[in-house]
């Protein structure tokens, strides 16, 4: 069946182009297209208006939908939609689990604003791990910032953070940046790590120490799961969840 995807009509994150994607899910529309799987945007101030009028206009003209990487509600909620994705919990309860490993007792957590529900997700497995270690976390150890802002990075090491886990590695290659420019040597300063292990993680100067997504595994689960939803309409929404690694590498001082 002409299953698409409707992950990269809107661009680059910080310009979605709203008449873009309406524009491509009308073509889906018109080619009455078998399905259509869905990254929901983020890191936009319109992010939930331009979901839900993509999934409006594909639930009309009754095309099935698969939710890839993150739902179109935040977390706790749950949206009646196949998703899969990453078990961003136990990714981050990995992560966090391995700095503590390393002897940190304080680990911040730093996301974007508007991050998308996967974040929450991470900092809910970053928070389990440090209760099971017996820390209890602080909420003022979490941060929302741009980690490119050196005056926002600064309050963040004055505050007294040692080990900052980012929402992804692309934050995580920003702050590294921001705490060389800062003179906050990573790792002898501050241990950084991030999610996702991205191409160029292993060429990060340090090394970024991150959890690997595994995108084949991902999407084949994910053409899978809308084959089934195709031949049952009826079936409910499931949550199908790539377990996440831990690839050790210099940032976290390892």
């Amino acid at each position: 069946p002409d299953v698409p995807s409707c992950t990269d009509c809107h661009g680059s994150h910080q310009q979605a182009d709203p008449e873009l994607i309406e524009q491509v899910c009308n073509s889906y529309v018109r080619q009455t297209v078998a399905g259509v799987f869905f990254a929901p945007l983020e890191l936009t101030e319109d992010k939930d208006r331009i979901n839900q009028c993509v999934i409006t206009a594909l639930e009309a003209a009754g095309i099935p939908i698969v939710l890839l990487d993150r739902d179109i509600v935040a977390f706790p909620q749950r949206s009646r939609f196949d998703l899969v994705g990453l078990d961003n919990r136990r990714a981050g309860f990995l992560i966090a689990d391995h700095l503590i490993r390393l002897g940190c007792r304080r680990i911040d957590f730093l996301a974007r604003p508007g991050s998308a529900p996967t974040v929450m997700l991470r900092i809910a497995g970053y928070r389990e791990a440090l209760l099971s270690a017996g820390i209890t976390p602080d909420p003022q150890w979490v941060h929302s910032g741009e980690p490119t802002d050196e005056k926002f990075v600064q309050r963040v090491v004055a505050a007294g953070a040692t080990a900052i886990v980012c929402a992804n590695d692309l934050t995580a290659a920003n702050l590294m940046r921001t705490l060389d420019a800062l003179g906050c040597p990573v790792p002898q300063k501050i241990r950084v790590v991030g999610f996702d292990d991205v191409r160029y993680a292993e060429l990060l100067r340090p090394s970024l120490t991150t959890i690997h997504q595994p995108c084949v595994d991902i999407g084949t689960i994910a053409m899978q799961v809308m084959l089934e939803r195709i031949e049952n309409p009826a079936f409910p929404p499931r949550d199908i969840l790539a377990q996440p690694t831990l690839i050790v590498r210099q940032s976290c001082g390892a």
